[in-house]
C-alpha cells in the first residue's frame, strides 16, 4: 500500500492515512493478515512526522481494524469489503467511462466531484429511483 497526502483538501494528514486504509479495506486491496507499511516506510514515502503515522495507526487499532504487534508491525484484522466485491470491476469500468465523458465535456475535478456527490445524495434520499 502506498500512501499520499493532499495538502489542499482540508483533511488532517493522520485522517487522510486512516481514510486511505479504510478505502483499501473496502476495495479488497487489504485483507485480514496483511501488514501495513511500517512507520519508517510511510515517513520515507511521503515525508511525514512519525507521530502522525502512529496516530493514524492507533485510530485504526481503536476502531478494531488493525492490530499492532510489537517488533513485527501493524496487521489488518478485518475487511470492510462489501459482499458484492465481485461486481466492483464492472462498476469501476462504468465509472471510468463516465469520468472520461465528464472530462471530455470540460468538467474539472472539483465539478466532477460536486456532480458525483450531489447525484449520490439524491440517490440516497431516494429522489432518483434505481435503474433496473
Amino acid at each position: 500500500m502506498e500512501f499520499y497526502l493532499e495538502k489542499r483538501n482540508g483533511v488532517s494528514p493522520y485522517m487522510q492515512l486512516v481514510q486511505q486504509v479504510k478505502q483499501a479495506l473496502r476495495l479488497g486491496l487489504l485483507m485480514p493478515g496483511d501488514q501495513l507499511p511500517t512507520v519508517r516506510e510511510v515517513m520515507t514515502q511521503i515525508a511525514i512526522n512519525p507521530n502522525t503515522v502512529f496516530k493514524a495507526y492507533r485510530e485504526l487499532e481503536h476502531e478494531g481494524l488493525v492490530e499492532s504487534r510489537p517488533g513485527l508491525g501493524t496487521f489488518v484484522l478485518k475487511s470492510l469489503a462489501h459482499p458484492s466485491l465481485e461486481h466492483q470491476e464492472g462498476l469501476r469500468s462504468d465509472l471510468l467511462h463516465w469520468l472520461q465523458s465528464a472530462i471530455q465535456a470540460g468538467l474539472d475535478t472539483e465539478s466532477i466531484e460536486a456532480l458525483f456527490s450531489a447525484t449520490l445524495q439524491q440517490v440516497q434520499k431516494a429522489d432518483v429511483p434505481p435503474e433496473s
